[in-house]
């Protein structure tokens, strides 16, 4: 790894958006994480609070986002920070969506379609074919619905609510039984909660279709030291955060079913 990414830089927030009634999106100026790939993430420092791993839903022009649920203190004190606002940075860490082209599935849920947005706009001028499915609670909380419509063209975006309030009243994951079928996919790519991951890699094991899903884990370091991040012989910030079907089924046993907690102990999913 190249020393320089792992050294903390400081930015200011240029924009602050709100995407939903929990998430919005932070944008800044950084020249290292602006070189970054579709499936890569950084550490953001939130001075005097904390430091987190975010996903990187866009590069452009030396400008860097990143969209961020409020679940917790450190992400609670970020939606409070105001345009012109100090944060730190490290990164950009771990590997990437390998880009295949051919008929492609993006299958998001919650904040994961913030990554997948960012490989769909790679996709979108070589892939063959480009759908998207993505799920939320809540007609509210569905992120970059309209975004992803001019991305994919908006019958190619299957979106669903689990109370019915937009789309198909179902999980994330039911469209994709027909999709599956129907299709003739070469590939899918995943991002989302991990109980939806794992119901995503069970449906594509039974169709032979080859997965990248990226993974989420307590991460305090990025950069493989603390082992915080741990999955089978994987640790998601340095192996990961994208892995393939044959990397998947060597972790299945944990996969959806169980990590680490901040203790260390292992916790259900």
């Amino acid at each position: 790894m190249h020393t320089a990414l792992n050294t903390l830089r400081t930015t200011r927030l240029l924009s602050v958006k709100t995407e939903s009634p929990t998430v919005k999106t932070f944008t800044f100026r950084d020249n290292l994480c602006a070189k970054a790939s579709p499936g890569q993430f950084l550490m953001l420092w939130i001075p005097g609070v904390d430091e987190i791993p975010l996903s990187i839903m866009s590069v452009e022009d030396g400008q860097v986002s990143v969209s961020v649920k409020e679940v917790g203190d450190a992400t609670l004190h970020l939606h409070r920070m105001k345009v012109g606002e100090t944060v730190g940075l490290r990164g950009p860490f771990g590997n990437c969506f390998s880009e295949d082209t051919g008929r492609v599935l993006l299958v998001g849920g919650g904040t994961g379609t913030a990554p997948l947005l960012f490989l769909a706009k790679r996709l979108a001028a070589k892939a063959e074919h480009l759908l998207f499915v993505m799920g939320a609670k809540t007609r509210g909380e569905l992120l970059f619905l309209d975004e992803l419509g001019l991305v994919c063209s908006k019958k190619n975006v299957v979106a669903t609510t689990e109370d019915g309030t937009y789309g198909l009243q179902c999980l994330v994951t039911e469209p994709l039984y027909r999709l599956l079928e129907s299709e003739k996919l070469d590939v899918v790519f995943c991002c989302g909660p991990e109980l939806m991951v794992r119901k995503v890699f069970d449906l594509v094991e039974k169709v032979g279709v080859s997965l990248e899903a990226s993974l989420e884990r307590l991460m305090r370091c990025g950069i493989g030291l603390c082992g915080s991040c741990v999955i089978g012989k994987y640790r998601v910030c340095r192996d990961g955060p994208v892995f393939n079907s044959a990397q998947l089924r060597e972790v299945k046993d944990e996969l959806g079913v169980s990590k680490l907690g901040f203790d260390g102990s292992r916790i259900p999913v």
